[in-house]
């Protein structure tokens, strides 16, 4: 996903982010739970950073805080509160899912700027058109564009018309003062046309988040636009008056395209719908399992990290791969899985992040403490080009060893189709990791303890004192210090005792008990 998601947790704003950032004493710039400390900042660095806080704070109307996602299906009433004001654009029949495919779909053009010096990307196209708004919704759409046009075309370089060029996919996500997402499609591609042109961008704004299946409609699209951009119009029609399948189900788009006549086109929504915008596959194409396993070790601590590649594909793919390693938790913190070169020095944030840059930026990451830095590119020499040190002692070890040795059975897929190698592999690896969890935390709901008088306590001392094992016990204690705990924990308290869990990890854990009852039965 290039996107831009920071949480909102206990009033941590801008504001907060600003003094944070520019006005933090030096001595208090250590991270927690994070061994050693940053370095001093050297003299005179000061100007950059409060130069990098204005850069970033200028685009910031536009990257909103979110709050953590729910992983269940909306409210239809009100989803249909929320829908936003199409013109002209009849309201169908929707499936159970209840949500449109998406809000709309704009073509970004590189176009000579004024003096004609170089080329910049501006908005050509938009489907559907909202002719009639408010002001204030007006001025919200102009920031979205805006961001848009810088997301697509992220790399802020001198662009020249191209006789060939490798069209490629990827997504980013932009977040509303509310919290809700709506997630960017991209896929950029050289138009139709004789001679040498610059290449353009098709991108699908949605709430919804299903990598995949946008890819999909991205082919589609993009089949169209060889042959006449009049042709995609009538396919978005169609593929906005359908509604979103529920998980497990398809739904079929008639679209007629000349020469070849009408051909329906079959949309299948994955099963398990918490997996649907991730590929794990391409997170290993590019690491090896133990090179994961010092990557997610250093995430589940929130501290900062830094992915390296060339291209936008691998960067979304890869850094959304990372967050999903962290079910049923959520990073908390500034998530940017392509960073344009305009907000580059937000690497320079004392902040935990998840940055995706590209490769030809690398000598502008200057700040290099506390940090992870991780090569994702084929022909690299090294994988971690900086490291804390510690990131592969993080882990108990006895839990290492059960998610490598889980994590080997990828290799039994490896001879079959891509889309059930992407579900199996997928399938594989988030149970190796959901399992960790399980081990390490699953005995969370024993230690909230509630009242009749208000919400539930929980007793943090208690729950990491009633775990055996000294490694295990070790690594909870930092990790119950931990923002994505932290929100988990603040949310179980809020429950009514009497409420029944339900969800993925919930029943992971029932399974694991029984079978461990099970165990000491037996013996």
């Amino acid at each position: 996903m290039s996107e831009v998601v920071t949480r909102r947790r206990k009033g941590v704003g801008l504001k907060n982010f600003k003094q944070r950032w520019s006005e933090q004493p030096k001595e208090n710039l250590a991270t927690a739970d994070v061994p050693g400390k940053r370095s001093a900042t050297p003299p005179g660095d000061d100007d950059g950073r409060q130069g990098a806080l204005k850069r970033f704070s200028a685009m910031w109307p536009s990257f909103r805080k979110a709050r953590k996602d729910k992983i269940k299906e909306p409210d239809l009433a009100e989803t249909r509160e929320n829908l936003p004001v199409m013109d002209n654009v009849p309201i169908q029949p929707r499936r159970v899912s209840g949500q449109y495919f998406f809000e709309y779909l704009v073509v970004v053009s590189l176009k000579k700027n004024k003096d004609g010096s170089n080329y910049e990307p501006q908005i050509t196209y938009q489907f559907p058109k909202r002719d009639v708004m408010a002001k204030y919704q007006k001025e919200e759409e102009e920031k979205t564009l805006k961001a848009i046009t810088l997301f697509c075309f992220p790399e802020g370089i001198s662009w020249a018309p191209l006789t060939e060029y490798h069209s490629e996919t990827f997504s980013f996500v932009l977040t509303e003062i509310d919290g809700s997402r709506r997630n960017g499609y991209c896929r950029r591609l050289l138009p139709g046309g004789k001679g040498a042109r610059p290449p353009e961008a098709f991108c699908i704004i949605s709430s919804l988040a299903c990598f995949g299946l946008f890819s999909k409609i991205f082919d589609e699209v993009e089949k169209r636009r060889q042959i006449s951009m009049a042709l995609i119009y009538p396919f978005m029609q169609k593929l906005r008056e359908a509604s979103f399948p529920a998980p497990g189900q398809t739904v079929e788009i008639k679209s007629f395209i000349p020469e070849s006549g009408t051909e329906i086109i079959h949309l299948t929504r994955p099963l398990d719908s918490w997996l649907e915008h991730v590929n794990f596959c391409t997170l290993f194409d590019c690491l090896t399992n133990e090179e994961v396993l010092q990557v997610f070790a250093a995430a589940v601590l929130e501290r900062r990290i830094i992915f390296i590649a060339e291209e936008l594909g691998t960067l979304s793919q890869v850094l959304h791969a990372v967050a999903a390693l962290l079910y049923p938790f959520t990073w908390q913190h500034t998530f940017i899985s392509i960073v344009p070169e305009i907000l580059i020095d937000v690497v320079m944030a004392p902040t935990p992040y998840l940055l995706g840059v590209q490769k030809r930026l690398l000598d502008q990451i200057t700040d290099q403490s506390d940090l992870l830095l991780v090569d994702l590119s084929k022909n690299k020499e090294k994988t971690f080009l900086v490291t804390i040190g510690d990131e592969d002692s993080i882990l108990p070890p006895k839990l290492q060893a059960e998610i490598l040795d889980a994590l080997s059975q990828r290799r039994k897929v490896s001879d079959v189709e891509e889309a059930k190698k992407v579900e199996e592999v997928n399938r594989v690896v988030s149970e190796a990791f959901l399992h960790f969890f399980v081990r390490t935390v699953g005995h969370y709901s024993s230690y909230v303890k509630y009242s009749k008088e208000g919400p539930g306590v929980f007793e943090k001392r208690r729950f990491y004192k009633a775990i055996e094992s000294k490694t295990t016990r070790h690594f909870v204690k930092k990790f119950i210090q931990t923002q994505m705990f932290d929100l988990f924990v603040q949310e179980l308290e809020q429950q009514q005792p009497s409420g029944q869990q339900q969800g993925i990890f919930h029943r992971k854990i029932t399974e694991y008990q029984k079978k461990k009852n099970e165990k000491t039965k037996k013996h």
